[in-house]
């Protein structure tokens, strides 16, 4: 593998430690510390979650801020991304997990409405495609809060708006969505996602996802109660299209937000196909002869729709060489062959104390770059 080689750095977040822009400069570092010839191009990824404005941020995008709601209603500063006519929006920025005060969950009540507040921004910034990256929420609320933001409305028996969040669907008397945003009609609104779960069951938003943030057996089973409540009275509002949304692929990401996306028309795509395309991914594949790809824990869920699987099988179907940089390697390597990564380089090779793995993420995966640069040749 001797001669000039160009490197492509396209590796997502190491969750709770580096950012994907910290990841990409970190391999640069390490690569070049041992291989100073080789030509290393940084393009960092995201599936949808959160991470993904930054992603765009570091491809070109220009970043813009905004005041909106969070998940309790007080009031944060999220960010979208714009370049042209095509917005990046990513609903963590208003409505994650990140979004609550430390150590508050609140699963019955966190609302969607600061994510339709950030698509009217894209709106209003002149946005003909927005590209809607769900993930990382704190809210199991069907997209309501959302839709609420932009024009719809959700009254209770005494035609007052229900409660926010998940929990006040169970009140919900009747649905009206005639005086949504007229713009929404005239946009390109892409639902990027990496689950595909429909929006209530086993296999809904509240029994997969409401664990994680904090509904306990009892929260799930009356959110999902007033998910499917919800989802009856918009039949009854727009018609069978609504019972159509409820079932369909991506309808229960991001706590059913995928459903009130769908309703607004959205197409639904996973979250690394649609990412790849919008921060130019295969012109910078075109140039490089390895692609160096990666996340905090590469394991089973990787292969389901992640960044490092989407990358990997992008850089296989153009013949290239993939190798995985991971805090966690959790795979054999039969599953990374089949995924199209050729080897996985773990921070616990180098350092077997997770702990210091996380505190110390950076230094150690330079120190894992050098390797992969050695073992180039």
């Amino acid at each position: 593998m001797n001669g000039t080689r160009t490197v492509l750095v396209a590796a997502d977040k190491f969750k709770g430690s580096l950012t994907a822009v910290e990841v990409a400069r970190r391999v640069t570092a390490g690569l070049r510390r041992v291989r100073p010839d080789l030509v290393v191009e940084a393009l960092p990824v995201a599936d949808g979650g959160d991470g993904t404005v930054a992603a765009a941020v570091a491809a070109g995008f220009e970043r813009r801020e905004v005041r909106v709601a969070g998940p309790l209603g007080d009031e944060v500063t999220a960010a979208f991304a714009v370049r042209g006519a095509t917005a990046v929006v990513e609903m963590a920025e208003a409505s994650g997990l990140q979004r609550l005060p430390e150590g508050v969950l609140a699963p019955l009540t966190a609302s969607t409405h600061g994510s339709g507040e950030l698509l009217r921004a894209a709106l209003d910034a002149g946005a003909r495609t927005i590209v809607f990256g769900v993930g990382g929420s704190a809210t199991t609320d069907g997209g309501a809060g959302m839709l609420s933001a932009l024009g719809a409305r959700f009254p209770d028996a005494a035609g007052e708006p229900v409660a926010p969040g998940g929990g006040g669907l169970a009140a919900l008397a009747s649905a009206d969505l005639s005086g949504l945003d007229p713009r929404l009609s005239s946009v390109e609104l892409v639902l990027a996602s990496d689950v595909d779960n429909p929006l209530t069951g086993p296999k809904g938003a509240a029994a997969v996802y409401g664990p994680q943030k904090g509904a306990s057996p009892e929260d799930v089973e009356r959110l999902d109660a007033a998910l499917a409540h919800y989802a009856r009275v918009l039949e009854a509002a727009v018609g069978a299209r609504a019972a159509g949304y409820a079932a369909s692929p991506g309808a229960g990401a991001a706590g059913g937000i995928g459903y009130g996306a769908l309703l607004l028309g959205a197409r639904f795509r996973p979250g690394i196909e649609v990412m790849l395309d919008v921060l130019g991914f295969a012109p910078a594949l075109e140039r490089a002869d390895l692609v160096i790809t990666g996340e905090g824990s590469l394991d089973a869920q990787t292969l389901h729709g992640k960044a490092p699987a989407g990358v990997a099988a992008a850089a296989r179907a153009a013949g290239r060489e993939v190798v995985a940089v991971c805090g966690r390697l959790a795979l054999t390597p039969r599953a990374l062959a089949e995924a199209g990564i050729g080897r996985a380089y773990a921070l616990t090779d180098v350092e077997p104390d997770v702990s210091r793995c996380i505190a110390e993420a950076g230094p150690i995966l330079e120190r894992v770059a050098e390797r992969i640069a050695r073992d180039l040749g």
